[in-house]
């Protein structure tokens, strides 16, 4: 997956976070933290949006795992933010590209 793809990733995981943090007035890590350690939820209607908003949240952390990892040996091959920038618009142009 290259950087772009994974920024995409991220934000798309971010909106479906967004979409249950209004729903039910929590942030994500709140109900992470709980669902972790096997706190069950209030309304037995709301469990499989828990277990849903869990793995989209512990996917969400494995793509920024996977995001600052690349950033990081981007950055430390192309010369800093300017080669991040350039290989990260190269990924974008050619995904872009490959969708027409």
């Amino acid at each position: 997956m290259n950087l772009y793809d994974s920024l995409t990733d991220i934000h798309a995981l971010e909106a479906e976070l967004l979409d249950f943090e209004r729903k039910y007035g929590i942030r994500s890590e709140t109900l992470y933290a709980a669902y972790i350690e096997g706190e069950e939820p209030e309304d037995e209607n709301w469990v499989l949006d828990f277990g849903e908003w869990a793995s989209i949240y512990r996917t969400w952390l494995s793509r920024q795992a996977e995001y600052r990892n690349e950033v990081q040996r981007i950055r430390q091959s192309s010369s800093g933010l300017k080669g991040l920038i350039k290989v990260s618009y190269a990924a974008k142009s050619a995904t872009l590209t490959g969708r027409l």
